[in-house]
């Protein structure tokens, strides 16, 4: 490691700990958080800049961990992200983010793309998955973690979510609250929350009564979809009640309420999914669905940290339950 404004032995003489020490904390790995911040207080004062390259290539490593996902603008993915980062960051990685593309056929491409050695592993969160693209997980040369679809049959490590109970969650709490006219606005079905997400609003509606029931599928998981396709489901039909299968077209469905003159919850009530904050700050406050954005991106790190030390560690599932925010959105308190 080298600089031109201070050396690694200076550092250790200015925080005080062995020329080891000073390294291990430096690169994150065998150092307590105590340990890092004194040491990088240390580099800090004196100026002390790390050679990256070199460090890559004497430890066969690039520090570096790819998070990719569908559209980085989703804010359930900038919540992971920081999860992530605050996971990998102490042990000396960097996150990339990349975009996997909305097919199953891209993010298989990307996965694919792993072989020229551009990062030590990859955290994935597909939106479509295929044959082919768990076949290309399985055999990446780095190791790979899903977030989102659980894959403790095909050995690969995934941190999941039951999505499908979540939304019976908010379909049981329309109804608490008095609710009798339902509809669903979803994503596209052939994705892994849509499929999941219209299994959990079904079997919750077959099991409790209601005297209206709907359902519309809207282009993508956005606000402008979402309000496109809530315009059509309460242009044909009278409801009080409408569950969104995540915030950002639960957001695109209040803005669609408010289009017919009505009001949100006095007149329809609505949920969504995921527990993002733009969702917890918006007006009214959206009664929502936490699936644990941040507890998945924390588990999907850790597990990849034990990957990089050990490649051959058994692959790990972790599964993060579902818990109702109740908020303004469906009459909860402010």
């Amino acid at each position: 490691m080298t600089s031109t404004r201070a050396t690694l032995l200076q550092v250790a003489e200015r925080a005080g700990v062995s020329l080891a020490s000073t390294s291990r904390a430096l690169h994150g790995t065998g150092a307590s958080r105590a340990m890092v911040e004194r040491v990088r207080a240390a580099a800090a004062e004196l100026g002390y800049s790390a050679d990256a390259i070199g460090r890559s290539l004497r430890l066969k490593k690039t520090f570096q961990v790819a998070f990719a996902v569908a559209d980085i603008g989703n804010p359930v993915y900038v919540e992971m992200m920081r999860a992530i980062h605050e996971v990998l960051e102490p042990h000396g990685y960097r996150v990339v983010v990349m975009t996997t593309g909305d097919t199953a056929t891209s993010t298989t491409e990307l996965v694919r793309s792993l072989n020229s050695g551009f990062v030590d592993g990859m955290i994935v969160s597909p939106l479509r998955t295929d044959d082919r693209l768990i076949r290309e997980i399985q055999q990446a040369p780095v190791p790979v973690v899903v977030i989102g679809r659980a894959l403790d049959d095909r050995g690969i490590s995934s941190v999941s979510t039951d999505s499908a109970g979540g939304i019976g969650a908010a379909v049981r709490h329309l109804h608490a609250i008095g609710r009798r006219r339902i509809g669903f606005l979803n994503g596209p079905l052939d994705t892994t929350p849509g499929a999941s997400r219209q299994r959990g609003f079904d079997a919750a509606t077959e099991t409790t009564a209601f005297e209206r029931v709907d359902r519309e599928v809207a282009a993508d998981f956005t606000v402008t979809a979402g309000l496109e396709a809530a315009r059509e489901l309460l242009a044909r039909q009278n409801l009080d009640a409408l569950v969104a299968a995540n915030d950002l077209l639960a957001i695109g469905a209040i803005r669609a309420v408010r289009e017919k003159g009505l009001s949100v919850p006095e007149d329809v009530a609505i949920t969504g999914m995921d527990d993002t904050e733009l969702g917890r700050v918006f007006q009214p406050s959206l009664t929502s669905v936490s699936l644990g954005s941040t507890e998945r991106g924390r588990a999907a790190a850790r597990i990849m940290l034990q990957l990089a030390d050990d490649p051959d560690h058994d692959a790990q599932q972790i599964a993060v339950g579902p818990e109702l925010m109740v908020r303004e959105s469906t009459g909860g308190a402010r």
